[in-house]
């Protein structure tokens, strides 16, 4: 009898990396219950409890990111570079993995290259419509990349490239939203805009709404769900005067009740908030952040706006436009349903499946083969 397939998976750094990954191993976990499937993370960053918590062994790696400005701390990167292709080469030896997946962060450099230098078939998941620098330097040792948004294609050899969409949670299609509503204290009739920046919350979305909060209200059909992030929520609590119809929260666990109560979105246009407003259909205004690598949450906004699927509002207009562009949505009930048809269009719930279904073709289990 055959052994069960072992999967490593190499993701680290930020939620957009590592909750992919997570979605990725629990789909291999689905189709083959037997495979054995662990991580490689650092210990000072999100995945060293998020992994975990998600009922998966981690296996330090050091890290080290190069600084763009000149400052002492690139002194120490090549030493922490060869320590981190050590742990690796450690890594990939004694856990002796059939395939080897990436989902972006540091932590996925030195991994992925030992399981090429070692002969182990890698697989690269690359969130963004722009691929991000690990991925593109690393897209030559891949057996296949996959994308989430097509643009991503003129980043790394589009031969290698399948566009399968960003792995999200199953759960956030099967919310009801009688029942969300009634979690959040909606009245079923209302209109609700719901108002997130991520966990951490964004300055400018938070401050743009602190603005325009009272002329919004004046709506007296529309509640607002806002989400502050853990960082801004005293001081906005302290001075946002309260409101029977205004939600003010410091972080929701419950997104899919989220989604399934919304008529409208304000938010970033993070990888993963842009592939999970696809899947719910959750008609949307994008802020993109200037403050990220490449500026790439403007090709993922680009790339929805493309399709009719959101509206796009730069972060230097948001003060003046936020008004108008959330109220002309909230408004025009024809449009938001188009726009709700046109998300779930170019979702792909799948992802997960499809991905981990390669995965276990290239760990060389026959039965995947196509």
């Amino acid at each position: 009898m055959p052994e069960p397939p072992r999967i490593l998976m190499a993701a680290g750094g930020t939620g957009g990396h590592v909750y992919p990954a997570i979605a990725i191993a629990d789909a291999v976990k689905r189709l083959e219950p037997d495979a054995a499937v662990e991580f490689a993370g650092t210990r000072d960053r999100m995945e060293w409890e998020a992994v975990p918590k998600a009922g998966y062994a981690i296996h330090p790696i050091t890290v080290s990111g190069i600084q763009r400005k000149l400052t002492v701390r690139n002194l120490t990167f090549p030493f922490k570079l060869a320590k981190g292709f050590g742990d690796s080469w450690s890594l990939v030896g004694d856990f002796d993995p059939d395939a080897v997946v990436g989902t972006g962060g540091y932590v996925s450099g030195p991994v992925l290259l030992t399981a090429s230098v070692r002969g182990r078939p890698v697989v690269i998941q690359e969130q963004n419509a722009y691929a991000g620098l690990t991925n593109r330097l690393l897209a030559r040792l891949a057996e296949h990349i996959h994308i989430a948004f097509p643009e991503a294609k003129d980043f790394v050899d589009p031969e290698k490239c399948v566009l399968s969409g960003n792995p999200t949670r199953k759960e956030l299609t099967e919310a009801d939203r009688a029942q969300a509503r009634t979690y959040f204290g909606i009245p079923s009739d209302a209109l609700m805009l719901f108002v997130f920046g991520g966990s951490l919350g964004s300055k400018a979305i938070n401050g743009a709404m602190e603005e325009h909060l009272e002329a919004l209200l004046d709506n007296e059909n529309l509640h607002v769900l806002w989400q502050t992030g853990e960082r801004y929520y005293e001081r906005l609590e302290a001075h946002v005067p309260s409101h029977a119809r205004l939600h003010l929260n410091k972080y929701i666990d419950r997104m899919d009740y989220a989604y399934a109560a919304t008529d409208v979105a304000l938010c970033r246009a993070g990888a993963i908030t842009c592939s999970e407003l696809m899947m719910t259909g959750t008609p949307a205004v994008l802020v993109p952040s200037p403050n990220v690598t490449e500026d790439h949450q403007t090709k993922n906004a680009r790339s929805m706006t493309n399709s009719d699927a959101a509206v796009m509002l730069p972060e230097p207009e948001l003060n003046d436009r936020l008004l108008g562009a959330v109220r002309d949505l909230l408004d025009d009930g024809d449009r938001r349903r188009a726009m709700s048809e046109a998300a779930r269009e170019i979702a792909r719930p799948d992802a997960a499946d499809d991905i981990a279904r390669d995965v276990l073709r290239l760990a060389g289990l026959p039965e995947y083969e196509t």
